[in-house]
């Protein structure tokens, strides 16, 4: 009897980590780059952009949580 193959091990989930290669402040918007695999520039740009339509406080209040809660990447 044929033994069977292992299966391989699972994959380790994506995590959202504050950038620490690409940061222009607190490293939210490259984080967020790294984790969606695009440009940090598009990220900027679509953030500054929230900020205009939604009246600067609602974002800024957004980054600032998601810079105090997301972890720093840990060095590998």
């Amino acid at each position: 009897m044929a033994k069977k193959a292992a299966p391989p091990p699972p994959e380790t989930p994506k995590r959202l980590y504050l950038s620490m290669a690409d940061r222009k402040i607190g490293g939210v918007c490259g984080g967020l780059a790294e984790y969606f695999e695009i440009d940090p520039t598009i990220v900027r740009l679509a953030a500054a952009l929230g900020c205009l339509v939604t009246g600067v406080f609602p974002l800024l209040i957004g980054y600032l949580v998601a810079w105090a809660i997301v972890p720093i990447k840990p060095v590998s």
